[in-house]
């Protein structure tokens, strides 16, 4: 059954419950108190403070202390309410657009959608013998001081076929660049789809990896061998259309966040994205 605003709102009607569900994650398990040692130590939470104190020392925990929530006083029930919008947008939500629909500032909107992308960033490994990994980089068109759009940054993605997505902005697009990003994201042995980019025929790679390619230059896109990189260029236009539509311009200094962020839509797009946010957001950074 599908996760709506109605049931969010319902599950979080307020801060006090936001906070309660912050400390339960983080330190629900706390068999006894970390000051006095108490086992089976109570917390109680501390009216007109976002925190709870120990019953029998007075020890004082804050849930949102090394969150995305610290520092900020935007009430709690806000940034769920932004959460859930971030987590149901399938092509992105501008500042404006979640200035909107919250009812915050703009200032505030901004914060809290780079925040947000914070908890989107995923750094495990892909692949493992005889799963394609297809490999592809595009050039984004980006903001530079001015609002000239006459920049393009490349990005470079890893992409499990049937899995997960990785990505990364590089300086260049180069061996240099592209080949250190392959070793940190596909496991040693995985079978690499690329095309037929000299950047991908390197020592390292052949060494490390089964890689084949794709001749896009002879307007071949699958080859007998069943080698292709459609997949990764189809993330990449969903991409792409998206930041167009959406956010319509982005700065090259953001551009490694929008592109976790698509990462983590297609990642987990059959998981309840809202839940596994607030379980991240719930963890100190």
């Amino acid at each position: 059954m599908r996760y709506t605003l109605e049931d969010m709102q319902t599950q979080f009607p307020n801060d006090k419950v936001c906070l309660q569900f912050l400390f339960d994650r983080r330190y629900g398990i706390i068999k006894t108190c970390p000051n006095c040692g108490i086992i089976g130590a109570k917390f109680y939470r501390i009216k007109k403070r976002m925190a709870f104190e120990c019953k029998d020392c007075k020890h004082q925990v804050y849930p949102l202390a090394g969150t995305i929530f610290e520092k900020s006083t935007t009430p709690l029930r806000y940034w769920w309410h932004a959460i859930y919008e971030f987590s149901v947008s399938k092509n992105g939500m501008s500042a404006k657009e979640l200035q909107r629909k919250v009812e915050v500032s703009y200032k505030t909107a901004h914060r809290m959608e780079k925040m947000i992308r914070l908890l989107m960033f995923e750094h495990e490994r892909l692949g493992d013998l005889g799963t394609p990994i297809e490999v592809d980089e595009v050039f984004m068109p980006v903001n530079e001081k001015g609002g000239q759009r006459d920049n393009k940054t490349p990005v470079i993605a890893a992409f499990e076929v049937g899995g997960h997505v990785r990505t990364q902005v590089i300086p260049r697009a180069t061996s240099k660049h592209a080949v250190p990003f392959i070793e940190a994201n596909v496991r040693v042995g995985s079978t690499l789809h690329t095309d037929e980019s000299k950047i991908y025929k390197t020592h390292k790679v052949k060494a490390f990896y089964n890689h084949d390619s794709v001749r896009h230059i002879a307007k071949e896109f699958v080859n007998k061998r069943g080698v292709t990189t459609n997949h990764v260029e189809s993330f990449f236009g969903q991409f792409r259309r998206s930041v167009d539509g959406s956010y319509h311009s982005i700065s090259e200094h953001y551009l490694a966040s929008y592109a976790a962020e698509f990462s983590y839509r297609l990642n987990h797009r059959h998981e309840p994205i809202f839940q596994l946010l607030l379980a991240k957001a719930a963890k100190r950074a």
